[in-house]
């Protein structure tokens, strides 16, 4: 079944996970990813634990069904192989430094004077422009620097990292966004783009809350917890067993929540509309709890969940592994090793489209310079029907 990205070829020479996430993307849309990497020890995630077997889980959940090819940019052998990779390719992406490129010749520039069809996406701490472009980042920089750290934990208690590396994933959806948009118009104007994705402009991309409240206020929202700072009662709650997550975002949902709980506080001029709500959360979230505590969380997500009342658990990863829906939805895939059998397992990809096919296994993640004879061979017989 064909797939929206089949036919494009994408030049990856990402590593780690900003660009190398925005490929998965594009490779499970269909598109055909060749990693160039680096002689001897490729992509820096094929060091990074887990391990099984002596591979890393880490490279293969984000780099299953591309393929590698390792060139030293630098020694004319490889410079030749990667200029004829270019000549057949529609987007390449890199997450140098910027001018690293341009210093071997293949900026943005060059490139588009030479290929001028091609795609360049590039992904960085601190993108290609402003004083502190060529900085150095990971995730926690941008985390820190980004603003999101500074509202993430708990009140009056030092700021915390995003369990999840938010920096880099979401600078790759970002750039995933870019390409697909670039696709789109050099079919229209035949002309390539430059997509420059920072993964600090992606950070204040997220600050959706926190900027309107700074931009009204005049101050900078603090760490609330699990406690959403403009929507009341959106939080944890304790039950007889453990905490659980309620989330009545408007006033009706609140009406409701007052039902399931027979609480009289829909009419209380302290909790009839949300801003009322806001300034009043501790005093609302004692009340719930002196409810909430004397039965379980699965009594209450029950009731709730009957009344129509987003709520739900806590999972750990173990359990999200498990969950009903998630499977329902695909969203647990088995990574392949080499000879078909499962090996890893890997998150599902989000995108349901129709006609998309959206299999319960992903192909294996490439050796290093594992791919290297077929890649030269597609190249010999692609340039041998051009000059036919």
């Amino acid at each position: 079944m064909p797939r929206p990205l089949d036919n494009i070829t994408i030049l990856d020479l990402t590593h780690v996970l900003a660009g190398p996430y925005c490929s998965m993307i594009l490779s499970d849309l269909g598109a055909r990813v060749i990693k160039v990497e680096r002689p001897g020890g490729g992509d820096d995630t094929r060091t990074f634990p887990p391990f099984k077997d002596g591979e890393s889980a880490y490279f293969a959940t984000i780099n299953h069904g591309k393929e590698s090819i390792a060139l030293d940019l630098k020694a004319p052998d490889d410079r030749a192989i990667f200029e004829r990779l270019l000549a057949q390719a529609d987007v390449l992406l890199e997450n140098f430094r910027p001018g690293v490129m341009q210093r071997l010749g293949y900026g943005w520039e060059a490139l588009h004077a030479q290929y001028p069809r091609l795609i360049y996406g590039a992904v960085s701490g601190f993108g290609h422009s402003g004083p502190d472009a060529l900085k150095p980042a990971y995730d926690m920089v941008v985390q820190a620097r980004g603003g999101v750290m500074s509202i993430t934990g708990e009140k009056n208690r030092e700021p915390v990292r995003v369990g999840a590396s938010i920096g880099d994933i979401v600078a790759g959806m970002f750039l995933g966004h870019g390409i697909l948009a670039a696709l789109l118009d050099v079919q229209k104007t035949g002309e390539g783009k430059f997509v420059d994705v920072a993964m600090l402009d992606s950070q204040l991309a997220l600050l959706e809350h926190a900027i309107a409240i700074t931009s009204v206020t005049g101050e900078a929202p603090q760490p609330s917890g699990a406690r959403h700072p403009s929507i009341t009662p959106f939080e944890t709650f304790h039950a007889s067993d453990g905490l659980f997550v309620i989330a009545a975002g408007n006033d009706a949902l609140f009406a409701r929540l007052c039902d399931v709980l027979q609480l009289p506080l829909a009419g209380d001029a302290r909790f009839a509309t949300n801003p009322a709500r806001c300034d009043n959360a501790r005093l609302l979230k004692r009340l719930i709890e002196a409810v909430t505590l004397e039965d379980t969380k699965a009594h209450w997500i029950a009731l709730l969940t009957e009344a129509g009342i987003p709520t739900g658990p806590i999972q750990t990863v173990d359990q999200v592994l498990k969950d009903p829906q998630i499977l329902a939805r695909n969203m647990v895939v088995d990574v392949l090793d080499d000879d078909g059998r499962p090996e890893y397992l890997s998150a599902g990809n989000p995108i349901k489209m129709s006609g998309l096919p959206d299999p319960a296994t992903r192909p294996p993640a490439p050796r290093l310079d594992g791919s290297r004879a077929q890649i030269l061979a597609w190249l010999e017989e692609v340039e041998r029907q051009q000059t036919a």
